[in-house]
């Protein structure tokens, strides 16, 4: 049996480099496929491979000194869904351009939004109502195929995009409104939350585990609707078989969840049905 996992740590790493050879070195052991980022703020990773070898990679992280606490995020799938196994060393480990504006110690970011439990999401809407908003911390194409009822939307298409549009987006409208960011697994709110915060946003909130964690305690019966993008070769995952397609084939119209990529730019991404996608359609530009 294979199986997919996603996790990060915000932790403070003196040689990241260090840490990159031995995490190269131990998938490599176990041989696991994927991607881990690593930076002076911490590590982000998803890896796919045997159960058994996620399962001995999980157990040597919790004995290595900082990496300890990880919650890890399982989803079907495997070895087969990564091209390759890629283990770097970069300024962020993701790149909000933002690295100056977060705060990182032992225990995580420190200067971020509350985190949420699922269960104290939806406490939160049934106090607050209209009140609350959801801001995806994702980017445009991968909100096209599911995100939470009535979700703000940025105009972004790189996480460097949200500076500006914190600034001057429709988000910008309601610092003083409880605002709850989410995104795939938890990571991209860490940071966006506390850029927020420190640009005056009153009430920030972030979805603990991020949609992967709420959709394991709710699946397709709660505030989210649609299916998940995920930055594997799966490209999409359902949280039930109840899930939904909400966007529209930019061809013929249908419901679909299907994506294109006729430029191997993922911001390029296009919504287009399996069927017209096999005549090889032609769609607009961006």
């Amino acid at each position: 049996m294979q199986k997919i996992i996603l996790f990060y740590k915000f932790v403070p790493i003196a040689d990241p480099e260090s840490v990159m050879f031995w995490q190269r070195a131990l998938c490599e052991k176990l041989q696991l496929k994927g991607r881990i980022i690593i930076s002076p703020h911490g590590i982000n990773a998803t890896l796919g491979g045997d159960l058994m070898n996620l399962k001995y990679y999980t157990r040597d992280m919790k004995a290595h000194g900082l990496f300890g606490g990880i919650t890890y995020k399982w989803s079907n799938g495997g070895i087969a869904d990564f091209p390759k196994l890629s283990v770097k060393v970069k300024p962020e480990i993701v790149a909000f351009d933002a690295a100056d504006e977060i705060i990182v110690g032992i225990n995580g970011i420190q200067n971020g939004g509350k985190h949420l439990k699922p269960e104290a999401v939806h406490k939160l809407v049934a106090e607050h109502g209209d009140d609350v908003i959801f801001y995806d911390g994702r980017n445009m194409y991968e909100a096209q195929i599911g995100k939470f009822k009535n979700a703000i939307i940025p105009e972004v298409t790189t996480s460097r995009d949200f500076k500006k549009d914190l600034d001057q987006g429709e988000i910008a409208k309601h610092k003083d409104k409880q605002i709850v960011t989410y995104c795939t697994g938890g990571i991209r709110c860490e940071i966006l939350s506390a850029m927020m915060i420190k640009r005056g946003y009153k009430n920030v909130y972030q979805m603990d585990g991020g949609i992967v964690k709420y959709g394991e305690k709710f699946a397709d019966e709660g505030l989210w609707e649609g299916k998940l993008f995920v930055f594997d070769d799966r490209m999409k995952m359902g949280f039930s078989d109840k899930a939904e397609d909400i966007a529209n084939c930019e061809k013929c119209g249908v419901k679909t969840s299907h994506q294109i990529n006729s430029t191997n730019i993922r911001r390029k991404l296009h919504v287009v049905c399996e069927d017209c996608a096999k005549v090889k359609v032609k769609v607009a530009s961006e």
